[in-house]
């Protein structure tokens, strides 16, 4: 495993009103910071989720861990073999090479803070 130097000179800062926005009900997705602002620290999404919505199909990362943090609502999260229901305030952090994938919880939706560490470029 290697240690990502993170390489940017100035503070990070996305004001809400200028994050770019990617879809609508019942799936938005609000692009925070990709790799190539964050010198390759860290990137990092706000995704809304209407009732059940399917957030993301089974996935892995090969060199970076994923975290997500439920600013609201209810997810259910696959991580390996287990899914786990994640409510306001959960934490989950899915390791390197873990297969997971996420979606609202059904009857509920899911407001979910996803960093990736280190970072990807979207969609990567």
């Amino acid at each position: 495993m290697s240690l990502v130097v993170p390489r940017f000179a100035e503070s990070v800062i996305v004001r809400s009103a200028d994050a770019e926005v990617i879809g609508r009900i019942p799936i938005t997705m609000r692009l925070l910071a990709d790799s190539s602002a964050t010198g390759g620290a860290l990137s990092a999404q706000r995704i809304t989720l209407a009732d059940g919505a399917d957030g993301a199909a089974p996935h892995h990362h090969a060199g970076s861990a994923e975290l997500f943090y439920l600013l609201d609502g209810r997810a259910q999260l696959l991580s390996g073999d287990e899914v786990v229901t994640a409510e306001r305030g959960d934490l989950v952090i899915v390791p390197p090479g873990l297969t997971h994938a996420f979606a609202a919880a059904p009857g509920h939706d899911a407001d979910i803070l996803i960093v990736v560490t280190p970072g990807v470029e979207r969609f990567e």
